[in-house]
């Protein structure tokens, strides 16, 4: 048994003052008021949003895709060709040291849990390795190396868009057709069943441009009752594409043509009318948002007001892990909506402030899109904690819902995060990952052979 007392702490039942934790076997067994000793004592505690979305070896790339291209200009796409030439250098074993790196920053960020949108499954020629799920037993090891929590999201990627092109260059590297995908799929699960008990699997078919009708049917079965993660409606190049090949939109595709409902993580989204923002906030599925890596591809704005407005539920993730800070995420997205509608306070209501809507929001929306039992602190559920210090010259000394804006919108809610705990493992301790040292000496050894070669 845990105990930790905080002088506050967001529970299940809002703010509460004075309390005790208890932590057993990785689930939160009693909130009560703090008496006596305890193992550790913080001024907050707050429970620890998952990371609904990303691609952990994008983080390699992080710097180095900041110049306009030969011909004077630079977008989504040419970003996306640099990341498939980056693609032809990557080993397992850098693979695993990049992964272990983002996830210790994840957790240093304030995020207990992934959810792994993983979709490099084979060799740098595209060759399937002998164990199909080689990559994935990479992510999982990472994963269980530093202690996060992990819905780990094999994906679908058949085509190199509607026409059905072949994958070729760096893609071949995701390229299956369903039957092996299964098996594939079948692989990634007995990896994952060799972790934590907190480790889950769903499925992620890629993207309407990367898979058909068949793909899609059986990656949505695969799924069953779990998590189905899907990009969507990123690029205008990306709408008018599928347009052009399927007659709709893909939002009012999607929607038309699947029973979209709560196991449906639909990432990003930037590319949505009036229309398709209402309808798919009603179907209870999960709108992943990314807002630092939607800025830094100039995706677009996700229209938060009127989803959240219309009841739809988000989630955040960090997607190219281009700067992990879960705080700036929120903030982003917040802004966004500010700087469109020229106000403030855009995501506020009558009853909480913008950072608390936010970090709601993200919590909520991240256990369901990870099909994880977390994101509030009641006894029972898994034990992703985030503690805080407030008593600094970034916290001074604030409470309630606005210790969370201060947290969010002072810009130094980062500094403020003293411990992580996941699943009960009390992985991050006075700001540092307990194992840093190693895994970022690993990290660097792996940057520096890539380097070489890029």
């Amino acid at each position: 048994m845990q105990k930790i007392a905080a002088k506050q702490a967001l529970t299940e039942a809002g703010w509460q003052d004075n309390v005790e934790i208890g932590v057993e076997k990785g689930r939160i067994s009693y909130i009560k008021e703090a008496a006596g000793p305890a193992d550790e004592r913080v001024s907050l505690v707050l429970p620890a949003p998952l990371n609904l979305h990303s691609h952990a070896f994008q983080r390699a790339m992080s710097g180095l895709t900041e110049a306009r291209g030969p011909d004077g200009s630079d977008s989504f796409w040419s970003w996306r060709r640099l990341m498939y030439r980056f693609l032809d250098q990557l080993t397992p074993d850098q693979v695993q040291a990049i992964a272990a790196q983002v996830f210790l920053e994840m957790l240093e960020a304030g995020y207990a849990s992934v959810a792994e949108f993983h979709y490099l499954h084979h060799d740098r020629e595209g060759n399937p390795y002998t164990n199909l799920g080689e990559m994935s037993g990479r992510i999982v090891e990472a994963a269980k190396d530093v202690g996060i929590g992990l819905t780990l999201l094999p994906v679908l990627y058949q085509y190199g868009g509607c026409d059905a092109r072949p994958l070729n260059g760096g893609q071949r590297r995701f390229g299956n057709d369903p039957d092996r995908f299964q098996r594939l799929h079948e692989a990634a699960a007995r990896t994952v069943a060799s972790g934590p008990a907190d480790f889950d699997i769903g499925v992620a078919p890629h993207s309407l441009r990367a898979v058909d009708a068949e793909g899609l049917a059986r990656s949505i079965a695969l799924g069953g009752n779990g998590p189905i993660h899907m990009h969507l409606a990123e690029q205008v190049a990306e709408v008018d594409e599928v347009i052009g090949h399927m007659g709709a939109r893909p939002t009012e595709w999607l929607l038309a043509n699947q029973d979209v409902d709560a196991r449906w993580c639909l990432i990003h989204a930037t590319q949505m009318t009036e229309a398709e923002t209402r309808g798919l906030a009603k179907t209870g599925a999960v709108a992943g948002l990314c807002p630092i890596t939607e800025s830094s591809l100039g995706d677009g704005i996700f229209n938060g007001t009127q989803y959240l407005a219309d009841g739809g539920r988000i989630g955040f993730g960090s997607d190219s892990n281009v700067h992990i800070a879960l705080f700036d995420e929120l903030r982003t997205l917040e802004y966004s909506q500010r700087l469109r509608d020229r106000s403030r306070a855009a995501l506020a209501n009558r009853d909480h402030s913008t950072g608390r809507v936010l970090f709601d929001a993200a919590n909520a929306g991240g256990a369901q899109a990870g099909g994880r039992e977390c994101g509030v602190l009641a006894p029972g559920m898994l034990a992703d904690m985030v503690g805080l210090d407030l008593d600094n010259e970034w916290g001074v000394g604030r409470r309630g819902d606005m210790a969370l804006d201060t947290l969010i919108f002072g810009g130094h809610g980062h500094d403020c995060i003293t411990d992580i705990w996941s699943a009960g493992r009390h992985v991050v301790k006075g700001g540092r990952h307990v194992a840093r040292d190693r895994i970022t000496m690993e990290f660097v050894k792996a940057m520096g052979e890539l380097e070489q070669v890029i």
